[in-house]
């Protein structure tokens, strides 16, 4: 099987405003719209990524990422979300799942988390903090009562 590029599709409940987001995240216009629904085809970052109008039932998704070759390209991406306007958190040198990472942190319209992030080496624990108790999400994501928010990948 040859991979050609990763797939995510995503329930929003607003393709508008998603389709705004995501055009100022990729610097690039939709691939296709339709009523409700619109796609990037990217090349930069690899990514076939779908939306469609739905009403949002709880969590759908964990998080989403871009893995990246190197921090000065995290730097980057932070710099062009940034200039287009979104809010970005950078985490340098975090401990998540086993790794040392830089990463930068957007969230879309209806609160899915991208980051997008650079391996700088491996680490002997999955998270900085071994009392944490969920993963994969931004420092500044919402938590359950009674969670600890990971600061993870």
């Amino acid at each position: 099987m040859n991979v050609l590029k990763p797939h995510v599709s995503l329930n929003v409940s607003s393709i508008e405003a998603s389709v705004a987001f995501y055009e100022k995240a990729f610097g690039v216009a939709a691939t296709k719209r339709r009523p409700g629904y619109a796609k990037f085809d990217l090349e930069t970052p690899s990514l076939n990524l779908t939306m469609q109008e739905a009403p949002r039932t709880g969590v759908n998704a964990s998080h989403f990422g871009v893995q990246v070759a190197s921090a000065d390209d995290v730097i980057e991406a932070r710099r062009r979300f940034e200039a287009a306007g979104l809010p970005a958190r950078s985490e340098d040198d975090t401990t998540c799942c086993y790794a040392v990472q830089d990463k930068v942190w957007i969230e879309d319209p209806d609160g899915n988390a991208w980051e997008v992030f650079v391996v700088k080496a491996d680490a002997d624990r999955m998270h900085r903090d071994p009392t944490m108790t969920t993963c994969c999400v931004p420092e500044s994501a919402p938590v359950a009562p009674g969670a600890r928010a990971a600061k993870c990948c």
